[in-house]
């Protein structure tokens, strides 16, 4: 199959796939239709956009048909005031009931955020589901070892961190770590990936607003994310694929309380130049 397919009969020539792609891979031929520029399929970043921005379903992507994408439902577009609450009424979980997050729903979460921005749509982010009591207590373990490793090594840094306190509220017993979320998400890639870091902290900041619809909560688990990055026992245990590296991670479980008023945030300090 070509790189796309263009259906003449419906085509109503308006050029909008050729000004949408990002990698200006089509052009406008002599009739007015839409064809693929020279070495288009090397450059093609398999975006959809010009699937989607097409208004009469008539250009047919290889790598995806006008019929696979689900038309957008203009009823479920939030209004702007939706919108404000929605963004304000999310709160950072980490007090979590006793019950356990089903795979599927899991599945769907994921499934959600791969929709998520990424530098050439390269997807790069890849996941690493913990959700074994035993497995996330061994691993919370290990970020305190690695607390205990950086106030030896590094004390003001530790000090910055409250690292002593909260090593010591988790020998009290205290899950300082997970806050005994039922799941927690790494979120991987390369290491050398020079967009690995950006793509897998857009994807976890649409996985937090995602699970809202779902009835959940999330929290960024950043000591664990800051151990995972430079202790060498937790990397080793977390057992990701050659090369990789967690470029974060999200607790996430059903909110044990319900949160009732929008809090108040400062005004954001702006500099004009419109």
């Amino acid at each position: 199959m070509d790189l796309f397919q263009v259906d003449r009969q419906t085509c109503n020539k308006d050029g909008i796939c050729a000004a949408v792609c990002p990698s200006r891979i089509i052009e406008i031929d002599e009739n007015g239709y839409p064809v693929p520029v020279p070495d288009a399929d090397r450059a093609c970043i398999r975006c959809g956009h010009c699937v989607a921005a097409c208004p009469t379903g008539s250009l047919d992507h290889s790598a995806m048909a006008a019929a696979e994408c689900t038309p957008v439902n203009a009823a479920l577009n939030l209004s702007a005031e939706q919108t404000e609450h929605f963004l304000r009424s999310r709160r950072s979980i980490r007090t979590y009931k006793p019950k356990t997050v089903p795979r599927e729903v899991v599945q769907n979460l994921i499934s959600m955020v791969r929709y998520a921005p990424s530098g050439r749509n390269t997807q790069d982010a890849e996941w690493l589901v913990m959700g074994k009591r035993e497995d996330l207590r061994k691993t919370a373990g290990l970020v305190v070892d690695w607390m205990r490793w950086t106030l030896d090594r590094e004390p003001q840094t530790a000090a910055l961190m409250q690292l002593k306190k909260t090593a010591k509220l988790w020998e009290e017993g205290s899950d300082t770590i997970f806050r005994n979320a039922p799941v927690v998400l790494v979120a991987h890639a390369e290491k050398d990936n020079p967009r690995g870091q950006t793509t897998c902290t857009i994807a976890l900041s649409y996985m937090e607003l995602a699970a809202l619809g779902l009835g959940l909560g999330c929290c960024w688990a950043g000591y664990f994310m800051r151990a995972a990055g430079e202790y060498p026992p937790l990397i080793q245990s977390l057992g990701l694929p050659e090369a990789h590296q967690c470029f974060g991670a999200m607790m996430v479980g059903y909110p044990k309380y319900t949160y009732h008023r929008l809090p108040l945030r400062k005004e954001p300090p702006i500099t004009w130049r419109l």
